[in-house]
């Protein structure tokens, strides 16, 4: 299986390469009223931000304040900025998102883009400035889908379909983009084969990488408030029934898609289920120790 760092060794050959997360000050068309309010039942933006990014500042210093931290350690390593926080792709006119993405890249050791977003904020438009952009440096979409389930997607509020999805990636990939899909395993309402074939739905689209992890209840999110009280019906997986899934996804996933993770890692104190308290690399170690177990047990004599 390849890693994720496999696939960025083919664009940066011989370069260690790492995400450096940036909030732009972006809002989400779920959130600000353009197409919901509340968000994504599920959602909770401060469990996944850097400090550095909490304590705001330009695009070109939380990048810099980001290139401080792991340079410490790996002194010849370049930088993918990755704007992360809500949706970025949302609210600003091309001239802003330009402005923005170019001060990014204008910072020494930044070698690429990566833009995360939703799939109904992708129009031409946008579409093409990154495309204009991608021609000089690389601009990987990372489109939360998280299901290919419309029922689902109405459940949890995302305001948006899987057609959208569909749409956006093919629309995406037209104009030479990168495109990854974010899925989240354990929505309200479904089980393993109704995840397994979300993971099928996204396979047959032109993308290059999958990231996919467990679902997380939140504490402070209306989906945390709704499963307390009985309303909603989430089954948290345990630890060995998802490493049995994620074993079935590696099997089915096309060796042309890479999986970016298979682990949500929110600060333990915001997490209400479940608790496994593993790291990203415990996790692909557990991972890769179950796959050679089985592997082993369906080997001929």
């Amino acid at each position: 299986m390849r890693t994720y760092s496999d696939y960025l060794n083919t664009f940066f050959p011989g370069v260690k390469v790492q995400k450096i997360s940036v909030d732009a000050g972006f809002s989400c068309p779920n959130r600000d009223g353009t197409i919901g309010v509340g968000g994504c039942a599920y959602c909770r933006n401060d469990s996944f931000t850097p400090a550095y990014c909490a304590e705001g500042g330009s695009v070109a210093s939380q990048v810099r304040k980001g290139i401080a931290f792991f340079s410490r350690k790996y002194p010849s390593m370049k930088y993918l900025a990755y704007f992360q926080s809500y949706t970025n792709t949302h609210g600003r006119n091309l001239d802003e998102l330009r402005k923005l993405y170019m001060e990014a890249i204008a910072q020494e050791g930044v070698v690429g883009l990566v833009i995360g977003t939703r799939p109904d904020t992708l129009p031409d438009p946008v579409l093409r400035l990154l495309g204009d952009i991608g021609t000089h440096t690389r601009v990987f979409l990372e489109i939360g889908a998280e299901t290919s389930c419309d029922d689902t997607l109405r459940a949890v509020n995302r305001h948006h379909t899987w057609h959208d999805v569909e749409d956006a990636v093919r629309r995406a990939s037209a104009h030479g983009l990168h495109c990854g899909l974010h899925l989240i395993a354990g929505l309200p309402g479904e089980d393993r084969d109704r995840i397994l074939r979300s993971v099928d739905d996204a396979c047959r689209l032109p993308i290059d990488t999958l990231k996919i992890h467990q679902l997380q209840i939140l504490k402070g999110t209306p989906l945390c408030a709704r499963w307390k009280c009985g309303e909603v019906a989430v089954n948290p997986f345990t630890l060995d029934d998802y490493l049995d899934l994620c074993v079935e996804i590696v099997r089915r996933v096309p060796s042309r898609v890479v999986i970016e993770r298979f682990l949500a890692q929110s600060p333990p104190q915001l997490v209400e289920a479940p608790r496994w308290g593993l790291k990203n690399y415990q996790f692909a170690n557990l991972l890769a120790q179950r796959m050679s177990e089985l592997k082993t047990k369906t080997s001929p004599l």
